[in-house]
């Protein structure tokens, strides 16, 4: 959790929300991240964590266009965001009624 701005930014699990609507090079997920989570990531958080993906196979570097290396979300990370999401969903549900009963 983002202390300051309270903002939840798990650079994972944003890259791979950016991820699921299509292949994006390291400057568009950063500009879609922050359109529909309100959080800025640096390019060192940014390229640390398609690292770490690419590593675990949830992404996939694709051909070059340009200068720019775009990524594209493979069928095992689609998984890991949906047991992810799922998770988070389980997890907003139960703080939501724990909350009912202040």
């Amino acid at each position: 959790m983002d202390t300051e701005s309270g903002r939840y930014n798990d650079p994972s699990l944003l890259i791979l929300t950016s991820l699921a609507a299509e292949p994006r090079h390291g400057y568009a997920m950063m500009q879609d991240i922050a359109a529909f989570s309100g959080a800025r990531l640096e390019p060192g958080t940014l390229y640390a964590a398609l690292t770490r993906l690419e590593a675990r196979g949830w992404i996939e570097a694709l051909p070059a266009s340009d200068r720019r290396k775009p990524y594209g979300l493979t069928a095992t990370g689609a998984a890991a965001l949906r047991s992810k999401l799922a998770q988070l969903q389980t997890i907003t549900s139960l703080g939501a009624a724990r909350l009912a009963t202040i």
